[in-house]
């Protein structure tokens, strides 16, 4: 929320959730972030590759872009691949607008 107050309009985070926290938490915290902080989130991942030995890292993958809204605007699976988005950072202006609860924060 620090780089919010400082302007930010696009996060981007790296990730490598297993194939337990993955399905459960990965998209749903990239949508969380992008709400509370009113911004665009992009989040990559490794793609999911077969283990060569036992106890090799799974990555769930599914590299994601998200709008101030929560809405994935584009996404993979978890195959090697790459995500386009258009990004219009006027949305996040609109957003931040339309719904003014920094505003509203109380700094105490």
């Amino acid at each position: 929320m620090l780089l919010r107050q400082l302007g930010a309009k696009l996060l981007v985070y790296p990730g490598a959730f297993n194939m337990v926290t993955g399905p459960a938490h990965w998209e749903l915290l990239q949508r969380a972030r992008a709400v509370d902080n009113q911004l665009f989130v992009a989040a990559c991942s490794p793609a999911r590759v077969a283990p060569r030995k036992e106890g090799d890292y799974i990555a769930w993958g599914h590299s994601t872009v998200i709008s101030p809204w929560g809405e994935v605007l584009a996404t993979t699976d978890e195959k090697e691949d790459t995500v386009f988005a258009t990004l219009d950072m006027s949305t996040v202006d609109a957003t931040r607008d339309s719904i003014p609860c920094w505003k509203q924060k109380r700094n105490d």
